[in-house]
């Protein structure tokens, strides 16, 4: 009898397993439900659908669902829900009432975006942008809005604050914190704050108290006043979709635990994707951190081990980049705030250096922020300038991962050409300060 393998959710780590599990198991029976009308696409590529640097919405798809049922010989149900599973007689119910067995499952349920409960959150013009079908809505209804709120300073609250401008809207920020993008330490984050205001209203410490709906339209009620607008996108977070598997071992926030080969705490159950915690290197131990690339690694593993084959996910750092306005951001590991939050001594330091040679054209400052323990160690960086941020972080996130110091990226052999570099990089530079410092320690 062929192996069954049920997946649910046919996101990038859900059809990242889907695919796995084929390739390991060439007689399985693999069957896919997916909530949506649409299977894997590019989640982080939304905010670019909607601020018209991508034209057509079904770029955004990876592959077309026919590629999953015919040539890879997928059973995928979209539009399409599972509705319970019995984890000790190993069944699943969709939504028509029919039970599937398993031999094993995959759950990538992903995540959802989080929805305060506040009066009149329901209103059809206050959105979240979590699926595609919500970037077309909203799209569309771009189209006549002249104002915008967007609730949440965070890097994706940032993102759709960049889009609705570049729809010209007048756009407005809050966030009930007293600072924007807190993934980065505040003397970083006081660097994005003055960009994000040369293009858009912000407002901080404001608490969302309610919307009050009329017909031309809402009024954003906050701590500190009202604001008319004609859309709203609430941008305050995402949690773990796992309601179907709540006896799985979890984080607090509900993010399932696994090790390295995604298992879960349950018999022939494997989870990957925005629903699982995943191990953090830096930190030791599972963190939540729902990004694209983990979503795909993790599910290649799933569908992998799920289908008899092996594979091993050794974890992340926490490396993450996003263009906000003119400025790109990045970090990974952990900022300063987080380290001495865990009671772990650490420095930053921080240095301002050219992203080319100076005398180049189009030579940007670039700031960059490494923390490191008293030791050296490298445990985190952000960085944040308008050109050439996106390749040194990725430098950084593969020091982290071989447990570099200091003194080993001041000595990297980094590439350089007038075009791209100063002769001593700016991550030569701040690693430089950084020994310096310690010296004078």
């Amino acid at each position: 009898m062929p192996r069954r393998i049920v997946v649910i959710g046919g996101g990038a780590a859900g059809m990242s397993a889907a695919s796995a599990a084929r390739r390991a198991d060439s007689t399985a029976e693999v069957t896919v439900w997916e909530q949506g009308p649409f299977p894997s696409y590019g989640v982080c590529g939304l905010p670019y659908y909607l601020g018209g640097v991508i034209s057509d919405p079904e770029s955004l798809i990876a592959y077309p669902a026919a590629e999953f049922r015919e040539r890879r010989r997928i059973d995928l149900r979209l539009d399409s829900v599972i509705t319970s599973v019995d984890l000790e007689a190993h069944l699943v119910v969709d939504s028509d009432g029919a039970e599937w067995g398993y031999d094993a499952l995959v759950y990538a349920a992903g995540a959802q975006p989080i929805v305060p409960s506040i009066p009149g959150v329901d209103d059809p013009r206050v959105m979240t942008v979590r699926r595609l079908e919500d970037a077309i809505e909203l799209r569309a209804r771009l189209g006549t809005a002249r104002r915008g709120v967007i609730v949440g300073a965070g890097y994706v609250g940032l993102e759709m604050a960049e889009a609705l401008h570049a729809c010209g809207l007048d756009v407005t920020v809050m966030d009930r914190l007293s600072r924007v993008m807190t993934t980065v330490d505040p003397d970083v984050a006081a660097i994005i704050q003055t960009e994000t205001e040369r293009h858009c209203t912000l407002l901080l410490d404001a608490e969302l108290r309610a919307l009050h709906s009329h017909d031309s339209h809402i009024d954003v009620e906050y701590d500190g006043g009202t604001i008319p607008t004609d859309v709203v996108v609430l941008a305050v977070g995402v949690s773990p979709s796992t309601g179907l598997v709540s006896d799985l071992a979890a984080l607090p926030n509900g993010a399932l635990i696994v090790d390295e080969q995604m298992r879960t705490s349950a018999e022939d159950v494997y989870a990957a994707g925005d629903c699982i915690a995943v191990h953090h290197r830096v930190l030791g131990e599972p963190a939540f951190v729902p990004l694209g690339p983990a979503a795909n690694k993790t599910g290649r593993v799933a569908g992998t081990v799920a289908g008899g084959g092996e594979a091993t996910f050794a974890g992340v750092v926490g490396t993450a980049v996003v263009k906000v306005f003119d400025l790109t951001v990045a970090h990974t590991g952990v900022t300063l705030e987080e380290a001495r939050a865990r009671g772990w001594r650490a420095e930053a330091t921080q240095v301002t250096a050219k992203s080319r040679a100076k005398y180049y054209p189009g030579a940007e400052p670039i700031i960059v922020r490494l923390v490191h323990k008293p030791d050296g160690r490298v445990i985190g960086a952000q960085l944040v300038g308008r050109d050439g941020v996106a390749q040194r972080i990725n430098v950084v996130a593969a020091a982290l991962q071989v447990g570099m110091t200091v003194d080993d990226i001041a000595e990297l052999d980094l590439a350089y050409a007038p075009p791209y570099s100063p002769v001593y990089d700016p991550l030569i530079q701040a690693a430089q300060a950084a020994v310096l410092a310690r010296g004078r320690g």
